[in-house]
């Protein structure tokens, strides 16, 4: 992990943020953020995982609270709707979605009650949209979670996709995908981004930006790829990019790893 934090400062990426995919996952991510003073994580089932819970058990909601109750945790995420596979099924995800985001609010109302008691827990959100923004959209608008408060990840969707997402009121962040010289659509997406709203991820270990595609894994470090290609795409110089970017993640996240 040393390794790891070097050679990302090296390339001017000062933080990271490691998303969970279970509970389990988010324990496990909390760990490693406790271990090194620039690393938080996030706390969320991911919608891939929906059914990695016993019909009889559920997911361990109390668990989560426990891992979002620490400082070093800084989101919920990543959740939400993926309509590119067909596993788990999409009922079952829904599900699970409905679920995790009462849980959410729930905390963030000071309302959910565990072991730990029932301080309120207020973090923005990490969502996880694949092909899915006509399904997710309104389920998230049906919440009382503000929208300025959720980022669309990785995001791989269409100008008009981020047009929805912009409508919304959400932020959004650009993967190694957004590099690629066949991502013609994302680039052009990234383009009606306002400067305000746009972040910059790897996604790791998936999704290596140019020069790095096809390597595995992808490190954190390579964000510097994506942020330059995105600088590009969007006709910026780079410095005042990576400035405006980093400005976007401490106040989204909270966090500063100056």
């Amino acid at each position: 992990m040393e390794e790891e934090l070097e050679e990302a400062s090296r390339l001017g990426v000062t933080g990271m943020i490691t998303i969970s995919t279970t509970v389990e996952d988010a324990a496990r991510a909390l760990a490693v953020a406790r271990m090194h003073e620039r690393v938080w994580c996030a706390a969320g089932v991911h919608p891939l995982y929906a059914d990695q819970a016993g019909p009889s058990v559920g997911h361990d909601w109390d668990a989560m609270y426990a891992v979002a109750s620490d400082a070093r945790c800084v989101a919920w995420g990543e959740l939400g709707l993926d309509n590119h596979y067909k596993e788990p099924e999409a009922r079952v995800q829904r599900a699970v979605l409905e679920e995790q985001l009462e849980f959410i609010q729930k905390c963030s109302r000071g309302e959910w009650r565990s072991r730990q008691g029932g301080v309120a827990i207020r973090k923005p959100v990490v969502v996880h949209c694949r092909e899915a923004f006509d399904d997710l959209i309104p389920v998230l608008r049906g919440t009382s979670l503000p929208p300025e408060r959720f980022v669309f990840h990785c995001f791989t969707g269409t100008p008009a996709d981020v047009r929805k997402v912009l409508d919304f009121g959400a932020s959004v962040s650009f993967t190694g995908v957004a590099t690629y010289r066949n991502a013609a659509e994302v680039k052009e997406a990234a383009r009606l981004v306002p400067a305000d709203r746009v972040m910059v991820e790897t996604d790791a270990p998936f999704l290596a930006p140019d020069p790095m595609r096809g390597r595995r894994p992808c490190r954190p470090a390579w964000t510097r790829y994506v942020a330059e290609s995105l600088a590009a795409t969007r006709g910026e110089g780079f410095d005042a990019f990576h400035e405006q970017v980093n400005r976007n993640t401490r106040a989204f996240f909270g966090v500063d790893a100056r």
